[in-house]
């Protein structure tokens, strides 16, 4: 007879889990022992955050939920940021902890915390294990409830005398396909209306536009309906980003080039925008009227309150929609005069080399050197905004990044995930030196699961982001600078490989020369963030656009 340990860890595989990611404990040792008898592969992190973000990058990229493990306690708390991550996020994501026994804990409360508590307010559901008939049921459920829209993390906790129960012969409970409604003719008809009355049509793509298998669809309808776009910083290359109706990203909430055509709009059909994002714009009077597109009703925020919805599955939806609009649009490429102007500002300085290396030509290097398909996972600073506003998209989720909880430390491990899902793409992650540190320790995992991935550090010795709004604030730069190692040393410490970009045309050969060795790679590049000031706070504030 299996034990409860054994019947969670053969229900997960039912649910199709090819990796857990996590640190083991004493609570969770009899899962660790299912794991060695069962075909799921676990995958020893040294940090349970950089569990979490693994798991939720998978979540992100595959539409399935990751799985991540960690025991009671301490190792438990450190899952928070991920669920933070992946609940903001809208990542599908599913953490299982240990706990001291429930019948008898001869330990008193030695490093007992209510984890389910601490859980619920960062997840769609958490819940205690009681005993091992209810399994089957709650894996299935905790799988629906992560996958259904908006997606998101859940939590199990099962305490190490329950996962040691005997479990009696229980009949696990199969997935199945879930079909989704799509919005009904009168809304449908309501928004054509809309969109047909508009003399300045502009489509928006966010967060949720770049769901897994989406993007033909949202191709397929800018393509019929002709109306020029723009996207979130999380919607980037839901539509290729080589489209001749792209008008940019809103990288900032106002004052950036793209709301040249904002501001302009009459009507901005917000397709999957998700009010956890940092605003792409702020609604107000006067402005353009909004029409929600989503799969879930629009959240009513003071900066986003649209004047109509069109609710259900987003793919269907809007090929009903081009059914009603297709041909009928004569004022559908209002905008797009504004586009090379647009485009033009954004990419002013990309190829301006000097050295240290200004964020533009950053960005324009690392776009040379990674193919269409290739990932870019970043982690938080100041370069996600020029990385956001000039990395040009052409695949959905190839530039991966975080507008939600806009956390530190998870661009090494959600690049890890990247390169695990997919092997044979080019894997870059982009840190800065503060943020790489904060899970800098996860090199030792790249390299013991001997993936093939380049860490671009960009080295400023600051909080370089904090800085920068300290700087906008006219405030006295303070507390802001910290030391470092030597990074291409430390990289060596850990048996990946390391070097350091000398020159100002430097960047594309070290590049380069990482990809072509294979392995795991840390290419130290010196940033000049001075363009942030001149492009990011005086230009934009100052300029009368337009």
């Amino acid at each position: 007879m299996m034990n409860a340990a054994e019947l969670l860890v053969a229900a997960l595989e039912q649910e199709g889990v090819k990796q857990i990611f996590g640190v083991p404990g004493e609570e969770n040792l009899d899962v660790v022992d299912a794991l060695r008898h069962s075909s799921i592969e676990l995958v020893l992190t040294r940090h349970e955050q950089a569990a979490a973000f693994m798991a939720a990058t998978h979540g992100r990229l595959t539409g399935r939920p990751g799985v991540c493990l960690a025991t009671l306690g301490p190792g438990a708390l450190n899952l928070t940021t991920g669920a933070a991550y992946a609940q903001l996020g809208a990542m599908p994501m599913i953490m299982i902890t240990g706990q001291k026994g429930v019948l008898h804990r001869r330990q008193a409360r030695f490093q007992v915390v209510d984890i389910v508590s601490t859980m619920k307010p960062l997840t769609k559901m958490a819940h205690q294990i009681v005993s091992a008939e209810t399994i089957p049921s709650l894996v299935r459920e905790a799988f629906r409830v992560a996958c259904e829209e908006r997606p998101g993390p859940v939590h199990l906790e099962l305490p190490e005398d329950v996962a040691a129960s005997p479990a009696p012969d229980i009949a696990l409970i199969p997935p199945h396909a879930i079909r989704l409604p799509v919005a009904c003719p009168q809304a449908l008809d309501c928004a054509a209306e809309l969109i047909q009355q508009a003399e300045r049509p502009l489509l928006m793509l966010g967060a949720a536009a770049s769901r897994p298998h989406l993007a033909d669809a949202l191709s397929e309808f800018v393509r019929r309906v002709k109306i020029p776009f723009f996207n979130t910083q999380m919607g980037k290359g839901s539509v290729a980003g080589g489209s001749g109706r792209y008008m940019g990203t809103a990288a900032l909430s106002e004052r950036d080039y793209v709301h040249q055509a904002i501001d302009r709009a009459d009507l901005i059909v917000s397709i999957g925008h998700d009010t956890v994002e940092k605003p792409p714009f702020l609604m107000g009077r006067g402005g353009p009227k909004v029409l929600h597109v989503g799969y879930i009703p629009a959240t009513v925020e003071e900066v986003y309150f649209p004047d109509a919805e069109l609710i259900g599955d987003v793919g269907p939806t809007l090929a009903l929609l081009a059914d009603r609009i297709e041909g009928r649009l004569p004022n559908a490429e209002a905008l797009l005069p504004l586009r090379e102007q647009i485009l033009a500002h954004i990419g002013e300085r990309a190829e301006e080399h000097r050295f240290p290396l200004p964020p533009q030509s950053i960005v324009h290097d690392v776009r040379q050197v990674i193919p269409e398909d290739g990932i870019v996972c970043l982690d938080n600073g100041i370069y996600k905004i020029w990385f956001a506003r000039n990395y040009r998209t052409r695949v959905a989720n190839t530039l991966l990044l975080d507008n939600a909880l806009a956390t530190m430390g998870a661009g090494l491990p959600s690049a890890m995930m990247a390169s695990m899902l997919y092997p044979r793409r080019r894997v870059m992650a982009v840190c800065g030196d503060g943020g790489f540190m904060m899970n800098s320790h996860e090199l030792e995992t790249a390299v013991r699961l001997r993936l093939d991935l380049v860490v671009l550090i960009l080295q400023d010795n600051a909080y370089g982001m904090i800085r920068w709004k300290q700087e906008a604030k006219g405030l006295a730069d303070f507390g802001m600078t910290f030391g470092n190692p030597d990074f291409v040393a430390y990289a060596a410490s850990f048996g990946a490989k390391g070097s350091r970009v000398e020159t100002a045309d430097g960047l594309v050969p070290a590049l380069e020369a990482a990809f072509a060795e294979g392995g795991v790679h840390v290419v130290v590049a010196p940033v000049d963030y001075s363009e942030n000031k001149r492009v990011l706070i005086d230009e934009l504030r100052d300029k009368a656009l337009g």
